[in-house]
């Protein structure tokens, strides 16, 4: 029996590796296949030189709606070439955090249609740009598509040998960055063409053999809540598939293709507005040739309104999913950093979160007991052998080896006492949990505690010369690194678990001398990241939208600050001479809502439900937005609001609600919102950040329940630590009176 319960886990881990490498592969061939908003895409360019004309968007090339080829939108360009002007359409490869471009294939092709029939001569020209800049020769559209019949998708492949540098440097088409289409006759004529479904393959060898149908998907599941459908299936994906096609019929209507899904992802989201609509669903799968399968067997659903606790219990279960399903490392059980992303690489502190979520997944019944043992079980078995530095592990690590990897660059490459206090906050959570959980749960219990005891939190306090934590040391750079941590911001709780070790503990002196420090070199610090000197002494004391902060930089600083040390930890029990944590907590998540509520950069959306600025990645690169005009560019992460649920029920809620109904289809996936989202760009993240999703999950759970603060609490070195930094914090906010 257990020999035979070895193989079905094995089988099921080989699985979903191979599931894992479908999903990656897929974005080594994708150029653009459907845009996340109805009117213009952000990754696209729409420019044009008088007299000739090009329809543009916000600058950007409008989405097509109606007439598509991979539901359930297509790019629009619409153009005029006149003598003496110019135009060009850029559509540029989505950018993934953590993820280079790295194309494989040795033909471009696309979906073109037109209502009219267009003349070769008439089309335009392309050009194409790596990475580096570099950039082809213009080729004649006309070459490789042939006149364009009226009403028909014509399918138009280039290969990637005929594509010359014109620049300086080499052109990379593994390093593709964008597809221009640029003006060509000057015919002086106006002409429209829809474009999809761009990829990078390899072209089919000719073969007379007839092909194998292909195999229909099954299981179909349909899983209705208030504003869409959740969808999930089975199927025998295979190296040639391009694509599962989502039909839907709305209440006893035609069925229409309404979305596509990536292969070795067997879920969807589908959003239709509004409660009380019947729903039918059919799906297929499409191979590279674009032969479809038979349609599976339909499945039916109801939409319905929701109350609050449904809601709340909707958004954790989907942002649970992230750390169950793709966004866990198939062999180590780890957190991706992000996904899309690097599939290698797992995040030390962003895990230690993902366990706490799996903790909840537990308890709620996202998952069964045994389930979460077993993976809790394979993440500590990661753990044990992965590379450490005085015990404390690195930012970074390979999911399959436990290898440091050093994403950062080179000084990047050894131990992480903040990312280890993350991981080491949600494996006490999860002892807690599980001790009570029979033989399996005890054993896995006493594993966690080997490696909290094994964590050398003085190594790291001992070396600073101030008596203060250090945030890395290298064996090959020592301590050039000197970082050190200095509050207030989210690292509280490397502070709180060195105190409290039970065999590398540092003394409490090194919490007032190191995180409050009041000396030249900690308000040089502060006042260095923050641009002001309020709360350079740790200290604040003044006033910020009508609400007296007493601790914190600046006005605040992002939300990530209330939240990643206190996960676990509960800010209604710490206290010290300086303040009562919940209460300076939820003044900084006011703080942030009545900012955003004011609105000085006059940024679009902002309002009741659109607020939240804390770090996440936004239109440029990643930024630890704030309540500031240095450190905030309309990027709102749902993270920051929902993650807030604690401190600011009311204003959380109505987030959620306008998250949820209002931007839905725009900003909901499988695994709940994504990262953020910019109105005033009008962009939607296309990542999940590990970081990001379980504050969603968790402090939703200690807003409704207190059940990770209340494990993370009970374990028996937590409390005599907080007593030695400050008086028992008795007083328990009314705010989060449910978290009793």
């Amino acid at each position: 029996m257990v020999h035979a319960f070895r193989c079905l886990a094995g089988l099921l881990v080989l699985g979903s590796s191979l599931c894992a490498l479908a999903q990656e592969d897929y974005l080594n061939h994708l150029v653009f296949t459907n845009s996340p908003t109805p009117d213009n895409d952000f990754y696209t360019g729409a420019r044009s030189v008088a007299p000739s004309l090009l329809e543009s968007s916000n600058g950007r090339l409008p989405v097509e709606t109606h007439t598509v080829f991979t539901p359930p939108n297509a790019l629009r360009l619409q153009w005029r070439s006149v003598e003496g002007g110019s135009w060009d359409a850029e559509i540029r490869v989505v950018s993934y955090d953590n993820r280079a471009a790295d194309f494989r294939g040795d033909t471009l092709s696309f979906w073109c249609y037109s209502d009219d029939r267009i003349a070769a001569a008439d089309l335009p020209q392309v050009q194409l740009t790596d990475d580096e800049h570099n950039f082809t020769a213009r080729l004649p559209l006309a070459e490789f598509a042939g006149d364009l019949p009226a009403g028909q998708w014509k399918r138009v492949k280039i290969p990637l040998e005929r594509l010359t540098t014109e620049s300086i440097h080499p052109f990379d088409a593994r390093e593709l960055h964008s597809i221009f289409f640029a003006q060509g006759k000057d015919d002086n004529t106006p002409h429209t063409v829809i474009v999809d479904e761009m990829r990078i393959d390899d072209e089919p060898l000719s073969s007379t053999a007839k092909a194998a149908a292909l195999p229909v998907p099954y299981d179909l599941h349909a899983e209705a809540f208030e504003r869409h459908v959740d969808l999930k299936w089975e199927s025998k994906d295979s190296a040639q598939l391009a694509y599962t096609v989502i039909y839907r019929s709305m209440d006893e209507g035609p069925f229409e293709a309404v979305g596509i899904q990536q292969p070795g992802l067997h879920r969807y989201a589908d959003f239709v507005g509004g409660p009380n609509v019947q729903l039918t669903y059919k799906i297929a799968v499409v191979d590279k040739q674009y032969r479809s399968s038979a349609l599976s067997r339909p499945v039916s659903a109801e939409t319905y309104p929701m109350s609050d606790d449904e809601l709340l219990s909707m958004i954790q279960e989907e942002c649970f999913r992230y750390y169950w399903e793709r966004g866990s490392h198939p062999q180590s059980g780890m957190a991706l950093e992000s996904v899309p992303g690097d599939p290698r690489i797992v995040a030390t502190g962003a895990s230690g979160f993902g366990i706490m979520s799996i903790v909840v997944g537990m308890e709620r019944d996202f998952i069964t007991q045994p389930q979460g043992l077993e993976r809790l079980s394979r993440i500590v078995s990661f753990l044990e052998k992965a590379q450490r530095y005085h015990g404390a592990w690195p930012h970074f690590m390979d999911g399959s080896t436990g290898r440091t990897m050093p994403v950062f660059g080179m000084y990047d490459d050894g131990g992480d006492l903040v990312e280890t206090a993350f991981l080491m906050e949600g494996l006490l959570t999860a002892r807690q949990y599980v001790q009570h959980r029979g033989n399996a749960g005890q054993a896995l219990a006493a594993r966690i505690t080997r490696l909290w005891e094994t964590v050398e939190w003085d190594w790291y306090e001992r070396q600073s010369g101030g008596n203060a934590l250090i945030w890395h040391w290298s064996p090959e750079w020592s301590w050039r690194t000197d970082h050190k941590l200095t509050g207030f911001n989210e690292t509280m709780i490397a502070y709180l678990l060195a105190m409290a070790s039970p065999t590398h503990s540092i003394p409490v002196d090194a919490y007032y001398a190191g995180w409050a420090s009041q000396t030249p070199a900690a308000e040089q610090y502060r006042a260095g990241w923050s641009g002001t000197s309020d709360g350079d002494r740790y200290g604040n004391g003044n006033t910020y939208q009508g609400i007296k902060l007493d601790v914190g930089v600046g006005n605040g600083g992002p939300l990530f600050f209330t939240q990643y040390s206190f996960m676990g930890a509960d800010p209604r029990k710490i206290r010290d001479k300086y303040a009562d944590y919940f209460e300076n907590n939820r003044n900084i998540a006011l703080i942030n809502y009545r900012y955003c509520q004011q609105n000085p950069g006059h940024f679009k959306g902002y309002g009741p439900g659109v607020w939240g600025l804390t770090a996440s990645l936004d239109p440029y690169g990643y930024l630890a937005h704030a309540p500031n005009a240095a450190s905030d560019n309309g990027t709102i992460a749902p993270t920051g609001a929902l993650g807030s649920f604690p401190y600011t029920p009311e204003e959380s809620m109505a987030a959620l609600k306008y998250f949820y109904r209002t931007l839905g289809a725009r900003l909901w996936g499988i695994y709940g919102p994504t990262d953020a989202f910019n109105l005033t760009e009008n962009w939607f993240s296309p990542d999940y950040l590990a970081l990001d999703q379980a504050p969603m999950v968790v402090m939703i759970e200690n807003y409704r329940s207190g059940l990770i603060w209340k494990n993370f609490m009970a374990n028996p070195e937590i409390n005599p630590m907080l007593a030695r930094i400050g008086p028992p914090a008795a007083v328990e906010s009314s705010a989060a009176s449910s978290g009793k």
